[in-house]
């Protein structure tokens, strides 16, 4: 993996949340935080988790290996959720642009929110919080048919690069 191949998956990451955040939009308050019976309940709470891991593993990168996550009740609306996200995906990019091939392959070590310590090559973590945001996508769009809410355009890999003449 190269940085740039890194930074590439980074950029869709955050294209495919930026046409998910899209579909949410519309969504009255009810809509955003019904319990809807998935792994965390609502859009809301799926939304929260979502940007939270991602500003758990920013802060691990940048040497501090937080005790929990952010409460999903911090995000009273969808303006709350951008609010956040924002900041933590402006530190997310600015670490991930920062990285050369050695960066990529440095070990961070950190602990998990259990306190249990685990280490991993950098690389590998920013893979998998890309694949963690596919995985999360997935439910969000489930959750707003359920909902009856239009799902947000094509979040796949290929439509991106297509898009985006990768």
């Amino acid at each position: 993996m190269t940085p740039q191949e890194l930074q590439a998956l980074v950029d869709y990451h955050y294209w495919a949340s930026d046409r998910m955040l899209a579909a949410v939009e519309p969504l009255s308050p009810d809509q955003f935080t019904r319990d809807l019976g998935s792994s965390f309940r609502s859009v809301r709470d799926t939304l929260s988790h979502l940007h939270g891991a991602e500003w758990i593993w920013l802060s691990r990168f940048q040497g501090t290996s937080p005790a929990s996550g952010l409460p999903h009740e911090r995000f009273p609306d969808l303006a709350a959720v951008r609010a956040e996200w924002a900041g933590t995906e402006a530190g997310l990019r600015a670490f991930v642009g920062g990285l050369d091939q050695t960066g990529l392959e440095r070990v961070i070590e950190y602990r998990v929110l259990s306190g249990q310590p685990g280490a991993s090559r950098t690389w590998h973590l920013v893979q998998h919080l890309v694949n963690h945001g596919t995985y999360h996508r997935g439910q969000v769009t489930t959750m707003l048919r359920q909902l009856g809410a239009a799902p947000p355009a094509s979040l796949d890999l290929i439509a991106f690069y297509r898009g985006t003449g990768r």
